[in-house]
């Protein structure tokens, strides 16, 4: 039988895992074809800081 892990703990465990992937989002942005006319989207996962540097780029 597994033993009952504290929320004292467990809250101290998600602190030693700051970096996990609960600071990554994925964004998705419509890039339009210039010789088509046709949209297309762009999905990557980034860092929450990165996201306006993202919607900033052209293409």
């Amino acid at each position: 039988m597994a033993k009952k892990v504290s929320k004292n703990a467990r809250v101290a465990q998600r602190a030693a895992n700051a970096g996990s992937g609960k600071d990554h989002v994925k964004v998705v942005k419509a890039v339009k074809d210039p010789v088509t006319g046709k949209y297309t989207y762009k999905q990557m996962i980034v860092h929450k800081d990165k996201v306006k540097d993202f919607f900033a780029d052209v293409k």
